[in-house]
């Protein structure tokens, strides 16, 4: 851990002025999500015509217009520990590319030497009378980044929420600070709910029991599933990060946290993406707890509450249950994240189920369920890892089927005008060899 210096020596500057440490050749560390620092971005690159190779390393980022300028790649290189819709173009092209990790395996990166950091930018609440500071509403990787980093930047934002837990930063640990008053961005996913994810919603919601833990990430489908489970009781949260959803059954008194084993009475993530109302709610609040992600995401930590409920998504899935959520074919389009550390932990939790729940098929009308793989697909969670999939034609069951009896199962809750298509498939591969009662009635 990168030693702390007396107050006296923290330097107070501009962003112009604060970016001038970074050099070319350097690895940056950029704090994401809601935390993105996007006013020392905006100086790193007014800075891009003295710069070259420099190396920006981070989770999903929000705001950061240097992402999108053309001449990027001329100074920039993007290595991207995720990979959010701002980046995507980047890390398909010469000007980034993308390390496939699990979050929870990230601050061994850092902490081993693999993955050095020159400089980190940070964007934190403002210190308390005792001098601490919050990471705030980005918790995730980037203590174990701070504490590696050579030297650190620290925007000071009024407008960042103090939350609880890991993040608290005595700012004594920054190098150089700079004040802001920087509005986070604001995401919603509501407006996107519609019918077929309603019904998705629903057959999620019948497979959560009372007193159950959940895992959920951002989205309209997950936004769906909250909003079906006004009738459930006393659920837990133990999650990588959640959104305004959970704000309504809080309010309701559906999530009490009472039946957790891990922090019972929290709510636990690692970091958070809304709206104000979200940043506002987790603002002082003991109820949530922010920790680090190698804990959070961590499948032991994540099988000790009963009954845990994980509910990922996923791009596509072949008949056997293979699940690619990172990529279209070659073409790098999210990240592994979390979804198999939360899909194991779900598995081995007493009453634990881990969930898929997609759309049956893509806005342009191919089914995501598939024969198989695209070439060059990445498989996120392995067949023998999924256990139910949810469509909005209901619920597949896979736990202990064999691969014929898992096509049909999947078969069952693809969208009806591509059944025969896979039927015609499923019967080519795997002819007979299903059980009759496993199988459609034609």
């Amino acid at each position: 851990m990168k030693s702390i210096k007396p107050n006296e020596q923290i330097r107070y500057t501009d962003a112009d002025t604060a970016v001038q440490i970074i050099k070319s050749g350097m690895r940056v560390f950029i704090q994401g999500s809601a935390a993105t620092p996007t006013t020392l971005l905006t100086a790193l690159y007014n800075r891009r015509k003295e710069l070259s190779n420099v190396e920006l390393m981070s989770l999903s980022t929000y705001g950061g217009e240097i992402f999108s300028k053309p001449d990027f790649g001329s100074s920039f290189f993007l290595n991207s520990l995720f990979v959010s819709a701002n980046v995507r173009h980047l890390v398909n092209s010469d000007a980034g590319d993308y390390i496939p990790v699990f979050l929870s395996e990230i601050p061994r990166l850092f902490e081993s030497g693999v993955l050095p950091i020159d400089v980190a930018l940070i964007n934190v609440s403002p210190p308390d009378k005792h001098g601490f500071c919050s990471l705030g509403t980005s918790v995730d990787i980037v203590r174990s980044a701070i504490q590696k980093a050579e030297h650190v930047i620290a925007q000071i934002n009024t407008r960042m929420p103090r939350t609880h837990g890991d993040g608290i930063i005595h700012i004594s640990s920054f190098d150089t600070l700079v004040n802001v008053v920087d509005e986070l961005p604001e995401i919603s996913y509501s407006h996107k709910v519609d019918e077929d994810a309603l019904k998705i919603g629903k057959f999620c919601a019948e497979l959560i029991e009372d007193g159950s833990t959940l895992q959920m990430g951002i989205g309209h489908i997950p936004d769906a599933v909250l909003a079906s489970l006004g009738q459930h009781k006393d659920l837990g949260i133990h999650t990588e990060m959640f959104s305004d959803g959970l704000l309504p059954l809080i309010e309701k008194g559906i999530i009490t946290n009472k039946h957790k084993v891990k922090h019972r009475g929290k709510i636990v993530t690692s970091f958070v993406v809304g709206t104000r109302k979200l940043y506002d709610f987790v603002d002082d609040n003991p109820m949530v707890a922010f920790l680090d992600i190698d804990y959070v995401n961590d499948s032991k930590v994540i099988r000790a509450n009963p009954k845990a409920v994980s509910i990922n998504s996923a791009i596509e899935i072949d008949v056997t249950g293979q699940v690619c959520s990172d990529s279209i074919g070659t073409y790098q389009f999210s990240g592994v994240g979390g979804q198999l550390d939360f899909m194991r932990g779900a598995a081995l939790s007493v009453g634990g189920k881990p969930v898929i729940a997609i759309e049956s098929r893509t806005n342009e009308g191919k089914s995501k369920i598939v024969p198989v793989l695209k070439d060059g697909a990445g498989v996120v969670t392995t067949r023998a890892h999924l256990h139910y999939v949810v469509t909005e034609y209901g619920v597949a069951d896979l736990f202990g089927k064999n691969l014929s009896e898992r096509a049909y199962e999947l078969l069952r809750i693809a969208h009806p005008d591509d059944r025969e298509t896979l039927d015609k498939a499923i019967f080519k591969r795997f002819g007979k060899r299903v059980h009759a009662t496993t199988a459609i009635s034609k």
